[in-house]
């Protein structure tokens, strides 16, 4: 009887604890080696990388190792109105991380922008939820559906009026 040379299972069987990586697929294996360590240090360090001032309106998004066509590029996600600040220490950061992993690994920083849109839907939101009466807003809190929730604020926001 021949044996048959199926890829999706292990050559081998190791008695007792595996480690980690070795239960992982091949195809994730891959991403961890190539950039998933690098980010998840930068982000672990981020405070220590860019300072307690930077560290407040910024964050790392993606990371994408270097290739043939390209360098090594951090992206980075900077609040509106302090890309300038950014942009003076990028020299700095740079050096920082090359320094923290040994190597050269980020060759350029990309930033981009956004606004601080979030805290300003909060705020929007609690304005709405306050225009009914405590009993009725837990109900309509227990609703699931984001329509139906919305439209009955809507709705109590009608009584209100008249």
């Amino acid at each position: 009887m021949s044996l048959k040379n199926n890829t999706k299972h292990r050559n081998f069987t190791i008695q007792g604890l595996r480690s980690f990586k070795d239960t992982l697929p091949k195809n994730i294996k891959r991403i961890i080696n190539k950039k998933g360590h690098i980010y998840s240090e930068t982000l672990n360090n981020w405070k220590y990388i860019v300072g307690n001032d930077l560290f407040a309106v910024c964050y790392p998004k993606s990371f994408k190792n270097s290739n043939r066509f390209g360098v090594s590029t951090l992206q980075v996600m900077v609040k509106r109105g302090h890309e300038v600040d950014l942009e003076y220490s990028k020299k700095e950061i740079i050096d920082k991380m090359n320094s923290f992993f040994g190597y050269t690994v980020v060759e350029k920083l990309k930033f981009i922008s956004f606004d601080n849109e979030q805290i300003k839907l909060a705020k929007e939101n609690n304005e709405d939820q306050s225009v009914t009466i405590n009993k009725f807003q837990n109900k309509i809190n227990a609703v699931k559906n984001e329509k139906i929730k919305k439209s009955l604020i809507e709705l109590t926001k009608v009584f209100k009026e008249k």
